[in-house]
């Protein structure tokens, strides 16, 4: 299963690949953050009109590629003739991606309904399973992976909470009634994190008691999008067991400085539970 904590320091996530340090969600974002020493990177996945599963944030190509349109409305063959305008390079497909980067783990956020199957079906085909967690923000995307998974075991990957989860997860930890109460998934139904703001509007999301009632339930707590060291110092003062940053190197040499760095093990190796 995909390391979620370690036992020195919060995991590191770059977040698509590190966008203040290179260009986002490109194969020369993900290779440096490698070089680095970083092996997770957060990244976003959307499906094109022909099946193929791309990586990108945004639902069309207008910011970040010399084109226009949506992606779901273009072919593969269509997206591969844009080019990134930062960088120059080609979109990436995920199966590249997986392929280039075998022992680098990644946090893939379904980004439209309808990518769970095509994306599944990818992370299997690359024997992926073990270094792939798969989020969203929609509960019902994160249900269709979870039911495909009970359906077919060889296409089971780990999730994140969705926002109704962390909803209700969020109210546990700020009562004083049993966490399990309030029907938060947890690893028996695929979750082992729950991603999460800081704060949300006026409410604090992020303090001990949420750290701690996830940890009752088995769940890590990755934190998004920390850039700043003020909010790097809060979040270890918590015990966060991840930290999704545009500015991993960053991080990584900040957490490095005060022996709080570890390297994650290769996939296939023993991972870290968030208890560990």
């Amino acid at each position: 299963m995909m390391p979620v904590t370690m036992r020195r320091g919060p995991v590191i996530f770059a977040h698509r690949g590190g966008g203040e340090e290179a260009p986002e969600n490109t194969v020369s974002a993900f290779t440096r953050v490698y070089r680095a020493g970083i092996r997770h990177v957060e990244t976003d996945v959307h499906v094109t009109a022909d099946g193929q599963v791309v990586v990108s944030h945004d639902d069309t190509v207008d910011r970040c590629y010399d084109g226009s349109g949506a992606i779901s409305q273009m072919t593969w063959r269509e997206l591969a003739k844009l080019r990134h305008r930062d960088s120059g390079e080609q979109m990436p497909l995920l199966a590249q991606v997986l392929k280039a980067f075998p022992d680098m783990y990644f946090n893939i956020d379904a980004k439209e309904t309808g990518v769970e199957g095509p994306l599944l079906d990818v992370i299997a085909a690359h024997g992926g399973a073990d270094r792939v967690l798969v989020a969203s923000f929609s509960e019902s995307r994160l249900r269709a992976v979870r039911d495909r998974a009970a359906s077919d075991p060889a296409r089971a990957v780990a999730t994140s909470l969705g926002t109704e989860a962390v909803v209700r997860l969020v109210g546990a930890a700020k009562s004083a009634t049993n966490p399990a109460w309030w029907h938060v998934p947890g690893p028996r139904q695929g979750a082992i994190a729950a991603q999460v703001p800081m704060r949300q509007g006026p409410i604090r999301v992020v303090d001990e008691r949420f750290v701690a009632t996830a940890h009752t339930l088995g769940l890590a707590v990755h934190v998004w999008t920390i850039n700043t060291v003020a909010d790097v110092l809060r979040l270890l003062e918590v015990g966060v067991d991840g930290i999704i940053t545009d500015r991993p190197v960053f991080l990584r040499d900040f957490l490095e400085a005060r022996g709080l760095w570890t390297q994650p093990p290769a996939p296939g190796a023993v991972a870290a539970s968030p208890r560990d």
